[in-house]
């Protein structure tokens, strides 16, 4: 069973970046699609960006196309979020997450490992 642990994570102004990371163990992370999610306060968890098994296909909530950019290192068993251009709307706590099926365009509830969460602040 994989474990997912994020960091990266923090206070940062509207307008500046922050790269998040998710370490795998316990698995191989080559096995799984990946993707991101983040829930604001009082609102539902909401997908935010996925990635295929070999980092050769994306998919991204229209909310952050143009802005974030999913990626991955099988080797290094590490996913990132890199977040450009960030709003105070994007202030959540973002959870990565693997999927065994591999559908980069699947919801939520077909993720079969969720890793703590790291929060995210966007100071206006």
């Amino acid at each position: 069973q994989v474990q997912l642990m994020e960091s990266g994570g923090g206070l940062v102004q509207a307008g500046g970046s922050l790269r998040l990371s998710c370490a795998a163990s316990g698995g191989t992370l080559s096995s799984y699609s990946m993707g991101w999610f983040r829930q604001a306060s009082g609102k539902w968890r909401e997908f935010v960006a996925s990635i295929n098994y070999s980092g050769s296909r994306t998919y991204y909530a229209n909310s952050v196309k143009g802005r974030f950019t999913i990626s991955r290192d099988n080797a290094k068993n590490t996913v990132w979020l890199q977040m450009n251009n960030l709003k105070p709307e994007d202030t959540a706590v973002y959870y990565c997450a693997a999927q065994e099926m591999g559908i980069i365009e699947a919801g939520e509830d077909d993720y079969d490992y969720w890793g703590q969460g790291a929060q995210v602040t966007v100071s206006s």
